[in-house]
């Protein structure tokens, strides 16, 4: 039998699911990072799976060797930057996620971010819960028509994010590492390049750019001081990828120096817990729109990702096979 561990909170249908392929479920949602190894130790599983919890390697060093330890970690959703895969690697256990489940939600929150940086509604909200009536300050809003949204990374939530633009009547241009004239073409979007010089191109024909790279030593602090110096005065910034892509302190410049007015879902050196005290500065700017990375936070979302995580437990078990492995070279 199969002994999965689930260090974090996960959707009850993945848990009948799990059981229902004949697996020992270990269901221990609230454990967080420091947990995690002691219950390695203790219930020896075959699978791990997290959210948003991290997993350092003394986590996997509590792990039993061999074919009957520790194979597989599951990170129930799309970024892996909360497990130390290259510890993973060395010790032969697969890493793997699930990826595009959660586009949709994405791309809703970022047209969510989108429309409040047009029509400055926290700035409303904010003045109204001070007893204010302002309408003359907000009464002039763009539009979302017929601007011209600058799309960075095209994975499928890049993807879902062109198609809704183009719903909004937007222009779109987009720009990837691996981005092609002949697949932009084929979204409905403009080849915006592939490279570092393209990117700072781009951006000074876009009204709105939007992030969704995914983290890696290429895209850390894409978006600096040279990234919003080429951006329009008075632009949309939208990230609703991971916090370190952005250079915040570039970006408050940017705020305050050009007007850009920004719609964030990640941050810097943001918590990683549940709840807890966090100073963000940059959500203390006027024009700028913060949630609280919650981008996959919905209910259609958080069932396709449980589905597709019981799938790769599935797979697994069926074929030793590992889907959606980010390691796949170490664990062959």
């Amino acid at each position: 039998m199969l002994t999965v561990l689930v260090a974090d909170k996960f959707e009850k249908a993945g848990l009948d699911g799990l059981r229902a392929l004949g697996c020992r479920v270990v269901f221990e949602p609230e454990c967080g990072s420091e947990g995690i190894g002691p219950l390695v130790a203790r219930e020896s599983p075959d699978v791990l799976i997290v959210r948003s919890t991290k997993v350092p390697a003394s986590a996997m060093g509590e792990a039993r060797p061999g074919r009957r330890g520790l194979r597989l970690i599951v990170r129930a959703g799309a970024g892996v930057d909360n497990i130390d895969v290259p510890a993973a690697s060395e010790r032969g256990i697969a890493v793997c996620n699930c990826p595009g489940m959660n586009a949709a939600a994405v791309a809703e929150l970022t047209f969510a971010h989108l429309l409040c940086c047009d029509r400055r509604v926290v700035d409303q909200t904010n003045e109204l819960r001070a007893g204010r009536w302002n309408k003359k300050e907000f009464a002039r809003a763009r539009g979302l028509k017929g601007l011209c949204l600058g799309v960075v990374g095209l994975g499928a939530i890049g993807e879902a994010v062109i198609r809704r633009a183009l719903a909004f009547d937007m222009r779109v241009l987009a720009w990837s590492r691996s981005l092609t004239p002949e697949r932009a073409r084929g979204l409905g979007a403009e080849f915006g390049g592939q490279d570092r010089a393209s990117l700072l191109a781009m951006l000074p024909r876009c009204d709105a750019v939007t992030i969704h790279v995914a983290l890696a030593p290429e895209t850390k602090r894409l978006c600096d001081a040279a990234f919003f110096g080429a951006m329009n005065r008075g632009a949309y910034f939208i990230n609703t990828s991971r916090g370190a892509v952005v250079d915040e302190g570039a970006l408050r410049d940017a705020i305050r120096g050009k007007g850009i007015r920004a719609g964030l879902d990640v941050y810097e050196n943001q918590p990683a817990t549940p709840e807890g005290a966090f100073d963000c500065p940059t959500a203390a700017l006027p024009g700028v729109t913060c949630t609280h990375h919650v981008g996959a936070s919905t209910d259609q979302a958080q069932r396709a990702v449980a589905d597709e995580t019981v799938r790769v437990v599935r797979v697994f078990m069926e074929s030793g096979r590992f889907e959606n492995c980010v390691n796949a070279s170490a664990v062959r």
